[in-house]
């Protein structure tokens, strides 16, 4: 008999956002605008770094990293999602929910990493003007996007071999709107002790690390600045290639540092759906906005490769 009752989970029921008839239909709307203006506004960016040849510096090859990245980050979960404001609670196989997991959490992890070395350019590029073409040569700008996605990787891979390994039995429900980690801690049926220290120590230095890093950069560079920098105008120009990196920082790490650094006792409360939805559907959509509207460059390519095509 106990062996019956230890039925292993092929598949799971992810219970998505909201139960609320009326709301389906808006949050269906506005996650489609949403989804819709990330893969248009990351593929804009993407074909201009790719097209104009002024763009081709560290500063936009990392930049057409990360738009590269939030297209497939947003695609990850926000798909199915709209799919389960249509047609209700959303099944998905024991496998799908692992790549989905797995995927999620490579590109999440990729995505603070590539943040954390487009301060390092931002802070060479101000601090250390003149050896900046030697430091952040075209060699160093590939090294730090292959270490960006590679650790990214290796953490997700981690994640999802050791979740997989789980015994599922009996409650398949997942009060989410996709296979996160701590949602289907709290379905399987062992200890799940070493998931929730992997999850605590190695996915909070993930996180936090890149984060000091970023901090430290954004130090010495108003250290910097109002150390050596004399006239107001030279000091904004300075602050003025930061904002828009800075925006996206802490549009994504607000709400990261809120879901993933207080040690997690493994439930997953309505709030980390809500602060979930913010990072993996809503800032991937404002990121090609922030950096079109703050930056010149970006905009006057975008002009240029559009006259070129009428």
């Amino acid at each position: 008999l106990a062996m019956l009752n230890q039925t292993k989970v092929s598949e799971f029921m992810l219970l998505g956002l909201t139960d609320a008839q009326g709301l389906k239909h808006f949050f269906f709307f506005l996650f489609l605008l949403l989804y819709l203006a990330s893969l248009l506004g990351n593929g804009v960016i993407v074909t201009v770094v790719i097209l104009e040849p002024r763009l081709h510096t560290p500063m936009y090859f990392l930049l057409g990293n990360l738009s590269c990245l939030d297209i497939f980050y947003s695609t990850v979960t926000v798909p199915k999602m709209l799919a389960g404001f249509l047609f209700g609670h959303q099944p998905i196989s024991f496998g799908g929910c692992m790549a989905q997991l797995h995927f999620f959490h490579f590109l999440g992890s990729t995505e603070v990493l590539l943040l954390s070395a487009m301060a390092y350019d931002r802070y060479v590029a101000i601090c250390n003007p003149l050896r900046y073409t030697i430091v952040m040569s075209p060699q160093s700008c590939l090294l730090l996007a292959v270490a960006s996605w590679s650790t990214g990787f290796v953490h997700a891979t981690m994640h999802s071999v050791m979740t997989s390994q789980l015994r599922f039995c009996g409650h398949n429900h997942i009060h989410h709107f996709f296979c996160d980690i701590k949602p289907l801690l709290n379905l399987a049926c062992g200890s799940t002790s070493l998931n929730m220290t992997l999850l605590n120590t190695v996915t909070t230095s993930i996180a936090l690390s890149p984060f000091i890093l970023i901090v430290l950069s954004y130090l010495y560079i108003v250290s910097f600045v109002f150390q050596k920098v004399q006239t107001k105008e030279g000091r904004w120009k300075a602050f003025s290639t930061c904002v828009s990196h800075l925006t996206i920082v802490a549009l994504l790490y607000v709400p990261v540092l809120f879901n993933y650094t207080p040690p997690s006792s493994g439930g997953s409360s309505k709030r980390d759906v809500q602060v979930t939805l913010m990072y993996s559907a809503v800032t991937p959509a404002l990121n090609p906005l922030i950096y079109t509207l703050r930056n010149q460059e970006v905009r006057s390519a975008l002009k240029k490769i559009l006259e070129r095509k009428l």
